[in-house]
């Protein structure tokens, strides 16, 4: 089932909500995405020192405050609301994640509390040319040697991989995959930021020649863990879309009700009453997926990646759909440059694509199930 929201799940929405039409309008989100940075470094740290987000869902043993998939799912969502240009989602969604759950103390205890307090940007590489999220595709190789482990590969369309102070490589020794710990400005490093379709999301190519590197979490074979990683990712990423797709179904909405043709709103005539309601269906069902997604991964494990394939194939849908629709209610200007319902189709697209498309997750979901 799908989680109870407390009192305080619903003040850290209201809260963050609040927070980002704020900080983060429309002109602040154009602005973030054309800079240098890629984010407004000034937001970045009011979002760790005033809300406690980059630590909210870490343990508090390392300067979190102990909440789960759920917490982060939550702000996910609000993030996603407003396309928020930010290495949020790479660092703490991703590596953040990927660390917490890695059962390796010393890795914890190193690198958490600088995520935490947003003094650390870090990042997740595990897809590489084929663009497959696929544990079993990572062609990376790690070897070991006096000086410890050494990096070789090339990894694609790594989230922040342009600016990540550490990056997370998934890599093969010669036995079994593990994760390494690499310094993003180490020797053999070379980082290319990617020109993408989503101004909003920068993705990098990663090239790694010899790269120092420390192993994180198991010691033998890593894949069970780096699977599980992969579908926590998946389902922050289904979190996230559920609040564009959101965005996009409010935006229609509000649209209908003002604009006027042939001495109507727009919203009376019935072809657009019906994209409206077929849109508030598929985010509706979206959103339970997701849901229960955030809850099955915050204590039942063993259902984590049937609930994690099925988010995935319908929140990819649900956005996309809702971005299309978005465009299709408001005509022409919904194409334009100065209107933000681009920047959701751009963000849908892209993220549909980012970690497996809806119909390999439907095929994953398939092979689950047995069907």
């Amino acid at each position: 089932m799908a989680p109870t929201f407390t009192e305080e799940h619903e003040a850290l929405r209201s809260t963050l909500r609040r927070f980002l039409a704020d900080k983060a309008p429309s002109e602040a989100v154009r602005r973030s995405m054309e800079s240098a940075e890629g984010h407004d470094p000034v937001l970045w740290q009011q979002m760790a020192a005033q809300l406690g987000l980059h630590g909210l869902a870490l343990p508090e043993e390392y300067g979190g405050f102990g909440g789960g998939p759920v917490e982060l799912g939550i702000v996910l969502e609000e993030l996603g609301r407003v396309l928020l240009p930010s290495p949020y989602f790479a660092s703490v969604a991703l590596a953040g994640q990927a660390l917490a759950a890695s059962g390796d103390e010393a890795a914890k205890a190193r690198w958490l509390p600088s995520i935490a307090d947003g003094s650390l940007t870090a990042t997740l590489a595990l897809a590489e040319e084929g663009g497959s999220w696929r544990v079993e595709d990572v062609a990376a190789t790690a070897t070991h040697g006096d000086e410890g482990w050494q990096v070789t590969g090339t990894k694609m369309f790594v989230i922040d991989g342009h600016s990540a102070d550490l990056l997370l490589v998934a890599a093969r020794t010669d036995t079994c995959p593990g994760l390494f710990a690499v310094d993003g400005a180490a020797a053999g490093v070379t980082r290319t930021r990617l020109e993408t379709l989503d101004p909003t999301r920068r993705l990098a190519r990663i090239d790694l020649d010899g790269a120092s590197a420390l192993r994180v979490g198991p010691e033998g074979d890593a894949t069970a863990y780096l699977r599980t990683v992969v579908d926590l990712v998946v389902v922050a990423l289904a979190a996230e879309q559920v609040g564009g797709a959101q965005a996009c179904l409010d935006a229609a909405v509000e649209y209908a009700k003002v604009r006027v043709q042939f001495g109507r709103p727009i919203g009376s005539f019935q072809a657009v009453k019906h994209k409206c309601a077929d849109m508030l269906l598929q985010v509706e069902a979206a959103r339970s997926a997701v849901y229960r997604a955030m809850s099955v991964a915050a204590g039942e494990p063993d259902e984590l990646p049937v609930s994690a394939a099925l988010a995935a194939a319908y929140c990819s849908d649900a956005f996309t759909h809702a971005a299309k629709e978005n465009i299709q209610i408001h005509g022409g200007i919904g194409y334009t440059w100065e209107h933000d319902a681009h920047l959701y189709l751009k963000r849908a697209k892209s993220s549909e694509q980012l970690f497996g498309s809806p119909a390999t997750h439907r095929a994953r979901l398939a092979d689950l199930v047995g069907i």
